[in-house]
């Protein structure tokens, strides 16, 4: 069956949560924040369904298959955060959906729903 998304790529999901999670990383401007932001919201709402359907294929007491699932769980409910009214506190937000990127990437990699 084909992808109903993009499929995902592991290696555009790390380097961009890189961009902010890397020990080196400089700010970004707000303007790049912003941009930051959308592409990686992007990332997690393609990634979500390939983990669900990949999981969905595990038994239900398999560890990898849970752990996958409560990424899925944090990453939807850093979608679901107000966004910063300041500059920092949209940092914050992004920094922390980078991370539900780098997390997602990784269980895509593990569970083999990534290109």
């Amino acid at each position: 069956m084909p992808h109903a998304t993009a499929p995902v790529d592991l290696k555009t999901m790390r380097e961009t949560a890189s961009l902010l999670l890397d020990p080196d990383a400089e700010a970004p401007s707000p303007e790049r924040l912003e941009l930051l932001h959308l592409t990686l919201t992007g990332m997690v709402h393609v990634a979500i369904p390939e983990i669900e359907v990949a999981s969905g294929k595990l038994p239900k007491d398999d560890i990898p298959r849970a752990c996958a699932l409560a990424c899925v769980g944090e990453a939807r409910m850093r979608l679901r955060l107000p966004s910063g009214e300041t500059f920092e506190k949209q940092l914050v937000l992004t920094t922390k959906l980078a991370r539900s990127v780098r997390a997602l990437a990784d269980h895509c990699q593990t569970l083999g729903c990534a290109s």
